[in-house]
């Protein structure tokens, strides 16, 4: 991966992080994980109120957590075939990054926060149209926080970011009949436990 068609705005990214207040700096360092547990809670509440909806509503919100995870592993898996290092490391003039530098062996391309991020976004707004406005937004604070705190290239968190959207959505249109078929099964079980999964809503 040729780092050098983002190193300058990388530079640029980083010295502006130096220049806001601390407080700041630390905000951007935990919001990536802030994020996280923000899409952890809307996976619940996306699931909570599909339950009595359709099995497609409640198909689509069980598919997110899981369309995000296949997200993560994609990305993960390009990550050690591309092997690009970290821009903390490599880019020697550029101000010293907010966060650790990961190790080497941990490399930067695509950014893993970023792809998550991307893929629960879509996963949550097919889920939960209504959403977006917030998952779209959170998303991209996510990616961007990544180049703030000076841990990622531009073009890794961007990457990331459309690489988590795609394979979101093309595992919830791999899965979203199959998982409406079973869920409708489901809903029909005897099985307290299966029931209360599946929600008592239209079938």
């Amino acid at each position: 991966m040729d780092s050098s068609m983002t190193r300058d705005l990388y530079r640029d990214i980083t010295d502006f992080a130096h220049s806001t207040p601390s407080w700041f700096q630390h905000l951007a360092e935990v919001w990536t994980e802030l994020g996280l547990l923000l899409f952890g809670v809307l996976y619940v509440v996306a699931w909570w109120r599909a339950r009595t909806g359709s099995t497609r509503s409640i198909a689509l919100a069980v598919l997110a957590p899981l369309a995000t995870a296949v997200g993560y592993v994609v990305s993960e898996s390009l990550k050690s075939v591309v092997d690009e290092e970290r821009p903390c490391r490599t880019v020697t003039e550029a101000a010293v990054s907010l966060s650790a530098c990961p190790p080497t062996g941990d490399w930067s391309f695509p950014s893993n926060h970023s792809a998550i991020a991307g893929a629960a976004a879509l996963a949550l707004a097919l889920a939960w149209p209504r959403i977006g406005w917030l998952t779209v937004p959170t998303a991209l604070l996510m990616a961007f926080s990544r180049v703030f705190v000076g841990v990622h290239y531009p073009h890794d968190v961007v990457a990331g970011l459309v690489l988590g959207a795609l394979v979101a959505a093309g595992c919830v249109l791999a899965l979203r009949r199959p998982a409406e078929a079973l869920l409708g099964t489901m809903r029909t079980s005897r099985t307290g436990v299966v029931v209360w999964f599946a929600g008592p809503g239209r079938t």
